[in-house]
């Protein structure tokens, strides 16, 4: 029984008797069915997605889990709880157990941590099994940021030497500065706050190369110090100005940069690299990026200082081109960190001077991961099959897929997608292994086709592809077969044919094979009248039937499965009515028939009364008697067989012999006939009776008179 799918059964029960007429009676039954603990929770979905601002304050509404269980009173009471052993070990999120609302408990911090990952159990009130049942939902909180971090400089203070005779647009220092949000909110702008009134030197906003921008003179002026701000996007924006106290601080963060620019007018130095020899690209930058801003600072001056830069090695297949002036290395190509994920590029910076002074620097470059690659199962059909009636957790089969990136990108999980049948399995979302959720039941359903099993990983966003699970139930002998009635009836002539069919029997098991193939036999003793055909269960006669020796049989047929393991059966009743056809005749109680009439008889008194018997039933048994030749004299009653004197005897020695004929009143007619002989002479008589027992039926309720 299923509770869930019908709390009640109304059933009418129906008795009867085997009189004529048959009587019944009916009376109608309500079964109730009582709730057991058999369901565990269901979340309305598998995942939960939420995005959450990191200025959220603790207590803020995060999303509301559902979970549903059809059972009843505590086995249907949800609670809900945040696994702490498998998410949120630091308690930023809480769930109320009650509504299921997911509530933030602490204040986040993007920079910290972007993405939280909490598995919530649902868990119902049933006592048995201990502690009830359970279901888990995963939910997904991304952090969206807020511009909470002001740039930072590399460096507090820069110090470079430049040529008085350096010509306007020369690069002369690369400044950097760094901010901790993303998005827009982590692009920096820069600009010159003061140092220059004179407007010599101009800074790029984006990159931060400051570069001359008039023609510099020595004895004029032979050291500038430059206050750089540096400022993001966002709304408001936040400046970095920590050296410069002019700037109105409301709703900005400034971060100041002194750059020290010295004046020198001979060659003496070979340049020197102050980029970093590492930097770091995502594979999916367009064509023309900027990878990395190579430095080299030469403090000579003029063109003893003038740097250019040119790669020696380790671009040959042109992946990069590097500005010779400004140092600016960028892509030429589309990268690719499943190809090649590093790059080693070894760059000189030569000076202007005469002669030349170089250095050399290997400058490596690591492609960094970025989710392009979409998981791919091994086979896009799994096919595989697992037994019914088994306990929930029996394995089913283990899916795999790869991807093709790195990190978080490759990390994969795997899910059931909805569909028909999906809610009996269940799958480890780390290990692909499909396992059952409930016993299955093969007669219900025999085939699964699921067709979606998604693994997606972990990048953001997520990519994910799908394969097609085709699983069949295997049969266990787990149903006896059922005849189409509780019990059989019916009524044959005694004069069939031996051989002959009277009733087929049918027996459906909904098992399969061998389980479901059904065999007939019969029990009990059917006075060797009956056989069944195993295969068919058709019951033949297997001799002649008569009624007058049986007129009823009663037995029982088996349906058997054929199963090798266990097999069951079902037994039925079978009543078998024999009805009465015409095949016997009428027997006179006494033939001949010796009657004394004195010669002074009356006319119209009864002399005699003829008897007979006729072992059939019906009109097939009722009898009609009539002489068989005219008769004056005497008549006889066709209903009580009575011999009536119709005239006067003539003499006292008197005699005759009379023929009486008597009838049965089936369709065709049996007779049988009898010798009277009438006399008036006294002779000497012997009294006997006809049978030495007579035996009789009376029905029950039979009226009072009755013959």
């Amino acid at each position: 029984l299923d509770r869930e799918r019908a709390d009640v059964h109304r059933l009418v029960v129906e008795a009867w008797d085997g009189g004529s007429p048959r009587r019944r009676g009916r009376l109608r039954v309500s079964v109730r069915v009582l709730d057991e603990n058999d369901n565990a929770p269901a979340f309305s979905r598998g995942e939960y997605r939420a995005r959450l601002r990191e200025d959220a304050p603790p207590g803020t509404a995060v999303c509301r889990l559902r979970a549903t269980d059809p059972d009843l009173g505590a086995n249907g009471e949800v609670r809900y709880a945040i696994n702490r052993r498998q998410s949120d070990p630091d308690g930023y999120f809480s769930v109320e157990e009650r509504s299921g609302v997911l509530r933030l408990r602490r204040p986040l911090d993007r920079e910290a941590r972007a993405l939280h990952r909490l598995v919530v159990e649902a868990r119902d009130g049933g006592s048995q099994p201990e502690g009830g049942l359970s279901a888990q939902a995963f939910v997904r909180i991304e952090i969206e940021d807020i511009n909470d971090n002001q740039p930072v400089f590399e460096q507090d203070i820069y110090v470079t030497s430049i040529s008085s005779h350096t010509q306007p647009g020369t690069e002369i220092i690369n400044v950097v500065a760094t901010d901790r949000d993303s998005g827009i909110f982590e692009v920096v702008s820069y600009r010159i706050c003061s140092g220059d009134p004179h407007g010599k030197f101009s800074i790029d906003p984006q990159f931060g190369i400051i570069r001359t921008k008039k023609q510099l003179d020595h004895e004029a002026q032979s050291e500038y110090t430059l206050h750089i701000a540096a400022e993001d996007c966002g709304s408001p924006p936040l400046t970095s100005l920590l050296m410069l106290t002019a700037i109105n601080l409301t709703d900005r963060r400034l971060d100041s940069l002194a750059v020290k620019i010295v004046i020198l007018d001979i060659n003496d130095n070979s340049p020197s690299f102050v980029s970093s020899p590492l930097s770091y690209v995502m594979e999916d930058v367009e064509v023309g990026f900027l990878v990395h801003h190579i430095i080299a600072e030469d403090p000579d001056e003029g063109g003893n200082g003038q740097v250019t830069y040119h790669i020696l090695s380790g671009n040959e297949d042109k992946t990069f081109v590097l500005d010779k002036i400004t140092g600016l290395l960028t892509t030429a190509q589309f990268l690719d960190r499943e190809v090649q994920e590093r790059y080693s590029l070894t760059v000189v910076a030569v000076d202007d001077g005469s002669p030349a002074l170089s250095a050399t620097q290997v400058l490596t470059i690591i492609v960094l991961d970025v989710n392009d690659d979409t998981p791919v199962f091994l086979k896009q059909l799994y096919e595989t099959a697992v037994h019914e009636n088994r306990n929930p957790g029996e394995f089913v089969v283990r899916v795999e897929a790869v991807d093709r990136d790195a990190g978080q990108n490759s990390l994969l999980q795997y899910e059931i997608l909805p569909g028909a049948g999906y809610e009996k399995f269940k799958m480890n979302s780390d290990s692909g292994e499909l396992v059952t959720a409930a016993s299955l039941d093969r007669e219900t359903q025999e085939v699964f086709s699921i067709k979606g099993s998604s693994c997606h990983d972990l990048g953001s966003p997520s990519r994910s592809s799908t394969a097609q699970l085709y699983l069949t139930v295997l049969d266990e002998n787990d149903h006896s077969p059922l005849f189409a009635k509780t019990q059989y009836q019916i009524s044959v002539t005694e004069d069939l044919e031996e051989g002959s069919a009277i009733l087929d029997l049918s027996a459906s098991d909904e098992d399969a094979g061998l389980n479901g193939e059904v065999m007939y036999s019969l029990i009990d003793d059917t006075y060797g009248a009956f056989a069944i055909d195993s295969v068919t269960g058709s019951i033949i006669t297997t001799k002649a039937l008569d009624r007058e020796t049986k007129s009823q049989y009663t037995f029982r047929a088996v349906a058997s499965d054929c199963s090798t393991h266990f097999p069951r059966s079902t037994t039925v009743s079978v009543v078998v009515h024999i009805d009465d056809v015409n095949d016997n005749d009428p027997i006179f109680l006494q033939n001949p028939i010796r009657v004394f009439v004195p010669a002074e008889t009356a006319v119209n008194e009864t002399v005699a009364t003829v008897r007979a018997e006729d072992v059939d039933l019906g009109s097939n048994g009722a009898i009609v008697f009539n002489m068989m030749m005219a008769e004056t004299v005497f008549q006889i009653d066709a209903k009580t067989g009575d011999l009536i004197l119709r005239e006067p005897l003539d003499s006292k020695d008197f005699s005759t012999q009379l023929l009486v004929m008597a009838s049965d009143q089936g369709i065709a007619p049996r007779t049988a006939t009898a010798v009277l002989i009438i006399f008036t002479e006294e002779q000497e008589e012997v009294i006997s009776f006809s049978h030495s027992l007579y035996e009789a039926s009376v029905p029950e309720n039979s009226a009072a008179g009755g013959y």
